[in-house]
């Protein structure tokens, strides 16, 4: 099958390799330094689910019509990479495989002839330099059909999937990307301070910073009517109760997901971002939450001065120490 992934990073292009070796023609957008590597050596891919090099067609944007586009660019660049590509996708099913809220309104806006499926990556993965990935847990990726989008189309692109990756289906798309918008909580601090996911979730303080905006964000979904899925161990009938209790309840999720990251310092996708120099994802993880309780007439304090720290950060290119951040967030 003809499958384009709009946006080989991190994400896209674990998919465009396994998918590659699967069989299946592969085609990615890239930019820069990393569009060069492709075209010169391809994706080289390692770790969890094994090696291999994928030779695909790269390019700034796609030349060819596929039979099924996967959009994994980050949030902040998804408009402008569908509008860029759209001449080849309008009637293409599209996958939208991104982390935070809002990636399938915007591929509606500007695809409105294609059917849409959501995906959750639940696979840790790192693009650390130019034309490399690895995967240090390969765990499966979520999908669910938006509304509107046949249930068959969505057990279609499962089946396309499976070869390659583990594939889970979900009934209730938008309970399933509130809970991943939870565990994407943890990628905030280590933005801010510079240390891996372990780190900050072993250090007490920011360790309630980290269940103070979980317990936040839980809230808010509480108060707005969100039925969470369970995803990764984490029951979707027990996530409302992190709103209702202690900062010790909430605490138990991140741990929880830094002990299933073992020892090998895991940075998060958003300081993955600073590190490359580009800007990060925040206002669609935490800033997401910022901007549903504004949307509701309600404050989210704890989230928005974490996203408030990342964009002083992206600016200054200075981290802050554990000490810092505690004084700088409105702790309950």
């Amino acid at each position: 099958m003809r499958i384009a992934v709009i946006g080989a990073g991190a994400v896209g292009g674990l998919l465009a390799a396994l998918l590659d070796r699967a069989g299946h023609k592969v085609a990615v957008t890239a930019r820069g330094d990393h569009l060069a590597a492709l075209r010169a050596d391809g994706i080289a891919l390692d770790g969890g689910y094994g090696s291999h090099v994928a030779r695909v067609a790269a390019g700034e944007t796609l030349t060819e019509t596929p039979e099924l586009a996967i959009l994994a660019t980050k949030a902040q660049d998804a408009e402008a990479a569908l509008r860029e590509n759209a001449a080849h996708l309008e009637g293409v099913t599209l996958l939208v495989v991104q982390n935070g809220l809002g990636g399938i309104r915007v591929a509606r806006e500007v695809l409105p002839g294609s059917p849409l499926l959501g995906g959750l990556a639940l696979f840790a993965t790192s693009y650390l330099s130019p034309g490399r990935i690895t995967v240090t847990a390969a765990l499966p990726i979520v999908l669910g059909a938006a509304e509107g989008t046949p249930r068959a189309e969505l057990e279609r692109v499962a089946e396309v999937l499976r070869p390659a990756l583990p594939v889970e289906l979900v009934d209730n798309l938008k309970g399933a990307q509130w809970t991943k918008l939870l565990v994407n909580h943890v990628n905030a601090l280590p933005a801010i301070t510079g240390l891996s996911v372990q780190q900050t979730v072993a250090d007490p303080a920011l360790l309630r910073v980290l269940a103070a905006s979980l317990r936040e964000t839980v809230r808010l979904a509480n108060r707005i009517g969100i039925r969470f899925t369970g995803l990764q161990g984490f029951p979707g009938w027990a996530l409302p109760w992190i709103g209702r209790g202690p900062l010790a309840l909430a605490a138990i999720m991140p741990r929880v997901l830094a002990k299933r990251m073992g020892e090998v310092p895991n940075p998060g996708s958003t300081l993955q971002s600073l590190r490359r120099g580009q800007l990060t994802e925040i206002d669609f993880l935490n800033g997401a939450v910022v901007r549903v309780a504004h949307e509701h007439g309600l404050d989210a304090p704890v989230n928005a001065a974490l996203v408030d720290l990342v964009h002083e950060v992206e600016r200054t290119g200075r981290f802050f120490a554990p000490a810092e951040v505690v004084s700088r967030v409105p702790l309950p």
